[in-house]
């Protein structure tokens, strides 16, 4: 598996943040999304490829049994399923982060971790957004991945129109809990997220949907590796 990162930091996102956490970083996605941060993980051979038991030897030099799986998309890692069952064991809490593009049954993972893309997502270049379009929201691997998982669904906000947009997605969808739905500002400084969370606030009041923190933002203005 090629693993572009492995480090150990605080969950920032959902509702597990603040957890200790180690992080691993798969390598390979082929959305572009327009605010993302860790555009060094895009390349599928952006990384160092490991065995299951040298990233389990990684992982142990860590006191959390948190591991979380990102990317990168890890649910489109080619040989994941086998590669997570060879690495995973009783004693880790896993949680898989993914934009749900991809439903894979029968994974070890304690809590699926779903971000589907919005439409402001999408790059300005005009190549590149025909083929984020085309992939950023797969409605069948959505709803497979909900029923399969315990999960979360977490939406990146960054105008007051991208509510709607997230009504639409979650109205697509059967048997969604809003109790399992966070909003999450995008920012990448700790004054942007403030200034989005502010407004933010008001419509989880009125949906019941939960405000996302985004530690690593307000911590460490996104710096890589924290």
């Amino acid at each position: 598996m090629v693993v572009n990162e492995v480090f150990y930091s605080l969950q920032g996102e959902g509702r597990l943040a603040g957890v200790p956490s180690v992080f691993v970083r798969l390598a390979g996605c082929p959305l572009r999304c327009r605010w993302c941060d860790t555009r060094y993980a895009w390349s599928p051979t952006a990384g160092t490829a490991y065995t299951p038991e040298q990233l389990r030897r990684a992982v142990a030099e860590y006191p959390t049994a948190h591991i979380v799986i990102t990317g990168g998309e890890p649910l489109l890692a080619p040989d994941f399923k086998p590669f997570l069952r060879s690495f995973a064991h009783r004693r880790m809490h896993i949680t898989i982060e993914t934009a749900g593009l991809h439903f894979e049954p029968g994974l070890p993972c304690n809590l699926m971790s779903i971000s589907p893309k919005l439409a402001n997502s999408t790059p300005i270049d005009p190549d590149q957004a025909a083929e984020h379009e085309a992939r950023r929201l797969n409605t069948d691997a959505l709803q497979h991945l909900i029923e399969a998982y315990e999960y979360q669904l977490k939406f990146v906000v960054e105008e007051p129109a991208d509510l709607g947009e997230i009504a639409s997605v979650v109205g697509r969808l059967k048997g969604v809990d809003p109790g399992r739905i966070w909003l999450m500002p995008q920012a990448d400084d700790a004054a942007s997220l403030h200034e989005r969370a502010c407004w933010l606030a008001d419509y989880c009041k009125q949906t019941g949907f939960a405000l996302s923190p985004r530690l690593h933002v307000w911590l460490w203005n996104a710096r890589r590796g924290k």
